[in-house]
């Protein structure tokens, strides 16, 4: 995929280290809005490589620790993310402790129902009894298979693909292939049956971070299923998108409002998936969402928490004058894609121009010879 945007690498780093900055002020807690929150300066570090990043989020869970840890749930184990990155940079016993104690709440303590599918839980109480929302891929289904790739733990690995097929199979929409909220079990409904923007962007991101992030994943039967959901939902999603760049809140209500961190991860996994098709979509996104970051770092225009609301207009009535963590995390992750492709691409730019200047010097070498 070639962007070709006017944004430099270094233009967008610094955009990067802006939303950095603002997202540790936020006082953000151990739950899924900071669970996000740091993956995306998980994902910034890996990018930047800026060790700083990586000293601050260390900070963070040490101080955290001293305070006392919350009661692990589906959203709380959105923690991990961060904890995978320090304990690969770090080796440090600690984080590797408490990467263990989640995987093991969502092995043997997490709801389940069904085919052992995870219950989206967002506190120690049977919330949302046999419902699963597309949120979990995050929170919980990413966080095992990135645990299980690392540790080389086929049975997480293997968990954790079954968590996608299943949610693919109750969340994703057949006849549009777009993905609704969630889906009630006892039911057999979606109850509102809305076409969420930001559940969608949890399912086409982690989707997109499986697909490339499980060695030989040819070999796991889900991953074909992964494959196939993630391409035909990029396909419909893209016909959505807004002029300003951005995907209303509601996908295919034209009506909504555009909804940055929805756009932040949707954009993303474009990129990940690599089509060249997409790339004027992602070049739109970019600009939607730089246009809502503000200079001191604040991703703006982000709906507030949600839960599966009674209908549409409760989706349109979501406030999103403040910052979330949630923003301000994929915010980063799309940053992070984007840096990584545009340094990629002026990388190739460069060794390109080499090759040309080299090759330039050996045919006037050659003149010089023939005279």
């Amino acid at each position: 995929m070639k962007l070709n945007i006017p944004n430099s690498a270094a233009d967008l780093r610094h955009i990067a280290d802006r939303v950095v900055d603002y997202t540790f002020g936020m006082d953000l807690t151990w739950d899924w809005p900071g669970g996000v929150a740091f993956y995306g300066v998980s994902r910034a570090f890996e990018v930047t490589g800026e060790q700083v990043y990586l000293e601050r989020m260390a900070d963070w869970v040490d101080e955290y620790l001293e305070a006392g840890l919350p009661r692990w749930t589906v959203n709380t184990c959105a923690m991990g993310h961060m904890l995978i990155t320090l304990y690969e940079q770090t080796n440090d016993q600690k984080y590797l402790d408490l990467i263990l104690s989640k995987v093991d709440y969502l092995e043997n303590k997490a709801l389940r129902f069904g085919d052992r599918v995870l219950q989206h839980t967002v506190s120690s109480k049977n919330d949302f009894p046999e419902q699963c929302w597309a949120d979990t891929l995050f929170m919980a289904a990413y966080f095992m298979l990135r645990v299980g790739v690392k540790l080389k733990e086929k049975r997480l690995v293997d968990d954790a693909l079954h968590q996608y097929f299943w949610h693919i199979n109750y969340l994703q929409d057949e006849d549009n292939s777009l993905w609704y909220h969630g889906y009630n079990h006892i039911n057999k409904d979606h109850m509102s049956g809305i076409h969420w923007a930001r559940a969608n962007a949890w399912a086409a991101y982690t989707m997109s971070r499986a697909a490339r992030g499980v060695p030989e994943g040819y070999l796991y039967p889900p991953m074909m299923h992964i494959w196939s959901s993630l391409r035909d939902q990029l396909a419909a999603i893209k016909k959505l998108q807004k002029e300003d760049g951005l995907w209303g809140t509601v996908l295919d209500y034209p009506e909504a409002y555009g909804e940055v961190s929805a756009t932040s991860g949707i954009a993303a996994a474009m990129i990940m998936q690599d089509n060249p098709l997409h790339a004027k979509y992602v070049r739109k996104a970019l600009d939607g969402v730089l246009a809502n970051i503000s200079a001191n770092g604040r991703v703006m225009n982000v709906s507030g928490g949600t839960a599966v609301m009674n209908d549409i207009e409760g989706y349109l009535r979501i406030d999103r004058k403040w910052a979330q963590g949630w923003g301000q995390g994929l915010g980063l992750a799309f940053l992070a894609a984007v840096i990584e492709m545009v340094e990629s691409q002026e990388e190739g730019s460069t060794t390109q121009e080499g090759l040309n200047l080299s090759a330039t010097k050996l045919e006037k070498e050659k003149g010089i010879e023939a005279k």
